[in-house]
């Protein structure tokens, strides 16, 4: 089983940038495919980012493609979303999780959510 821990959130200004991470513990993130999705506040939860086991291929809800990266140290056993060009709408719980079918169906391994709020 594997543990996640989401960090790295906080306040940004409009166009500012910040990179999460997400560190998991018990088994290597480097056997699944690894996503972030997000939940702005009065909404549901929504698909970001998909990195593949590989980590060579990628995935992006349309909203975000261009403005966001994933990617993942495997050495480290971390996932990272960089979110660059930020806008207000951005602002959301920030979660990691081990996708169950790529690529964006997520199983129950969710990190605890870390806070991205986003000024104008």
């Amino acid at each position: 089983q594997v543990q996640l821990v989401d960090s790295g959130g906080g306040l940004r200004q409009a166009g500012g940038s910040v990179r999460l991470s997400c560190a998991g513990s018990g088994r290597t993130i480097s056997s699944y495919n690894m996503a972030w999705f997000r939940q702005a506040p009065g909404k549901e939860r929504e698909f970001v980012a998909a990195n593949s086991v590989s980590g060579g291929v990628t995935y992006y809800a349309d909203s975000v493609k261009g403005r966001f990266t994933i990617s993942r140290d495997s050495a480290k056993n971390t996932v990272y979303l960089q979110m660059n060009s930020l806008k207000p709408e951005d602002t959301a719980v920030y979660y990691c999780n081990v996708l169950s079918t790529w690529p964006s169906t997520p199983t129950n391994y969710w990190g605890q959510g870390t806070q991205v709020t986003v000024s104008s």
